[in-house]
């Protein structure tokens, strides 16, 4: 059974979500505590699952890539769970979401600043979903907040 989720969790997550950096030290000083309880409960919360990654946010400007969003629409009776296992796959997949609405899928890539590549892997990508009623695709041009917590 998981633990319930409290405020002091939550500090340690705000914490965290913006700077991830942040050793236990640290984060104990901010939230007036222990370093001990800080390592418990983080180690609680990676356990849980809770917490399922520390990661960056990168400037794919500077890397010399585009960031792009596409929403995915499939066919009634399509199964989702075969196209995730295959997206999974793709190196180029960074984001694989489930949703509810005109998209069942929505993904995230990445590709180098060349049409001729996005189309490539634009056409790539479709031939990979069974299924595909639609792809609606959205160049992302700058990331203005990232926030999950």
């Amino acid at each position: 059974m998981k633990n319930k989720i409290d405020k002091f969790d939550l500090q340690i997550m705000n914490v965290l979500a913006k700077n991830a950096r942040v050793n236990y030290r640290q984060l104990a000083e901010l939230l007036n505590t222990t370093r001990q309880r800080v390592a418990r409960r983080l180690e609680r919360l990676e356990r849980d699952g809770t917490i399922k990654k520390y990661t960056i946010i990168p400037d794919f400007e500077k890397l010399g890539y585009l960031y792009v969003a596409i929403g995915i629409s499939l066919k009634p009776g399509t199964s989702i769970d075969n196209i995730i296992e295959t997206l999974k796959k793709d190196n180029d997949v960074k984001v694989i979401q489930r949703a509810i609405g005109y998209h069942q899928l929505i993904i995230h890539i990445v590709a180098p600043k060349n049409m001729k590549e996005i189309e490539r892997k634009i056409h790539e990508l479709s031939k990979k979903v069974e299924g595909l009623e639609g792809m609606d695709m959205s160049f992302v041009t700058d990331i203005v907040k990232f926030e999950l917590v």
